[in-house]
């Protein structure tokens, strides 16, 4: 630094100059050298990827891998619907009142309706729960997958790419009836235009569907 009155060269700790007595306010600091800077000592920068984003070994699955996969998870559901189809029959009753009516049997109108009413009930109570716990059982595992999905390599992790729970996996399956009211199946669609490829259940959800390479 040097003095402002005289231009001596004054140490920075110095209260006041040792040549004419100025005081350290009024001092003006040298001027440092600079020296020049080599453009090529930073990194490149890289900017981000918004295509096939890699994701610890995967990259999102879209719209029509994930089609094939639902349509797989049907056929699976449906034939299981189907083996458990003639317990309901049987436990309901219908098959009883069914064969009465064809053969021409006389039987009253509350037998007819109270076994019409628990056979809806059951029939509709089977696809709900066989459509529930297949998808949250299964993604909830260690597949991480329904089998559809686990055939296609897929499977469903949360945000940062862990399994997930089987409560977030009910809260996903649920969240579908909100994606299926949507219409034109456009919350489904949107799996295959949205950065992270999610449906709306799996933003609901908080999820992810990836897919292993």
């Amino acid at each position: 630094m040097y003095c402002s009155k005289c231009g001596s060269e004054i140490s920075p700790t110095t209260a006041f100059c040792s040549t004419c007595g100025q005081a350290i306010s009024g001092l003006v600091p040298a001027t440092p050298s600079l020296s020049p800077v080599d453009p090529n000592q930073y990194g490149q920068v890289v900017p981000p990827s918004y295509g096939n984003v890699q994701y610890g070994g995967v990259v999102y699955a879209g719209f029509w891998l994930r089609f094939v996969a639902y349509i797989i998870d049907g056929v699976i559901c449906g034939f299981a619907f189907l083996v458990l189809l003639v317990p309901l029959f049987i436990l309901t009753g219908a098959g009883t009142v069914l064969s009465k009516i064809t053969s021409g049997e006389n039987i009253s109108d509350d037998v007819a309706t109270f076994m019409g009413l628990g056979f809806l009930f059951g029939f509709f109570g089977i696809i709900f729960l066989i459509g529930w716990l297949y998808f949250a059982l299964s993604e909830s595992s260690s597949w991480q997958a329904t089998l559809g999905k686990k055939m296609l390599n897929l499977k469903v992790t949360d945000l940062s790419g862990q399994p997930i729970s089987f409560g977030r996996a009910s809260g996903r399956y649920f969240s579908k009836i909100i994606t299926g009211l949507i219409p034109l199946m456009i919350g489904y669609i949107l799996a295959g235009f949205t950065e992270k490829k999610q449906a709306i259940h799996d933003m609901i959800a908080s999820c992810l569907v990836l897919r292993n390479v």
